[in-house]
């Protein structure tokens, strides 16, 4: 009996050796599937990550587009056009600030919640002429001098959405460079809201 005694004594020993082995071996493969995890999200990410590019052009036309330069698709949700910093609500108002009241033509095309595909890209808004023609480069017309020069004074903010329900805002135009910022939420429509 005397010899029973180091015999359980040492088992418990093993036992809580085998104990603490088994817990360490656990602890690093969860730290191991954790970090996988991450990893897989991460690529996952860049997978379907959108970057939307907005910019304006005098060739062949006076134009404004919207492109999707990222690997995904950008889900649109939330659109600002600003003339001078000040909302807009359709590009009818943005003519009318730009080039004074009248009538205004133009061929535009929706923003507001349209899905651009990776490598998308859309002419948003193209200002006519009053025989309601696209402004072609022409220097000697005073139109086409004239929207060529303010079409500067337009900027955007633009809110979109990864597949992952990620958001970025973008801002754009003028003659400053534009800037993307991740974004928790989109804002609701608004006043300021862009309706086209």
């Amino acid at each position: 009996m005397i010899g029973a005694v180091p015999e359980q004594t040492e088992t418990r020993r093993a036992s809580r050796y085998d104990a603490v082995i088994a817990t360490l071996v656990g602890l690093c493969a969860l730290c191991v599937s954790a970090y996988t995890a991450y990893v897989q999200r991460q690529q996952v990410r860049a997978a379907v990550w959108p970057i939307l590019e907005f910019d304006s052009s005098n060739a062949p036309d006076i134009h404004f587009t919207l492109a999707n330069k990222g690997v995904g698709p950008a889900i649109i949700r939330h659109v600002i056009v600003r003339v001078d910093g000040q909302p807009v609500r359709n590009w009818r108002e943005a003519l009318e600030r730009i080039l004074g009241p009248g009538e205004h033509l133009g061929s535009e095309s929706d923003m507001r919640g349209h899905v651009f595909a990776a490598g998308e890209s859309r002419t948003v808004f193209t200002p006519h002429d009053p025989e309601n023609n696209p402004l072609n480069f022409d220097k000697s017309n005073p139109l086409w001098v004239k929207m060529n020069k303010e079409r500067f004074r337009v900027m955007v903010e633009i809110c979109y959405c990864s597949t992952l329900d990620e958001c970025w805002t973008l801002r754009a135009g003028g003659s400053i460079p534009s800037t993307t910022t991740e974004t928790r939420r989109y804002p609701s429509p608004s006043a300021t809201s862009f309706q086209q």
